[in-house]
């Protein structure tokens, strides 16, 4: 679900307008806002391999809701750049 709408999109996202560098600082700013929310979780450099390696059903479902939407969320914040 989470994991397929991220791995579709993955190829065909635009860069949103703006420095290169703008765009790392402001990614890494939201993965450690993520970091914060979900501090027991091992996270990794790139959100969307934490999405396509997840194994659906390994935490309680709520868990596991709250930390797709998360994350998924974060992807697309650093796609839109804001």
């Amino acid at each position: 679900m989470f994991a397929l709408r991220s791995l579709r999109r993955r190829h065909g996202r635009h860069a949103p307008h703006g420095c290169g560098t703008d765009r790392s600082a402001f990614a890494d700013q939201v993965k450690s806002e993520l970091t914060d929310e979900l501090p027991d979780e091992d996270l990794g450099q790139d959100l969307e391999d934490c999405l396509a390696v997840y194994e659906l059903g390994s935490k309680p479902r709520c868990e596991e809701v709250e930390y797709l939407e998360l994350v998924q969320e974060a992807i697309d914040r650093i796609d839109r750049g804001r």
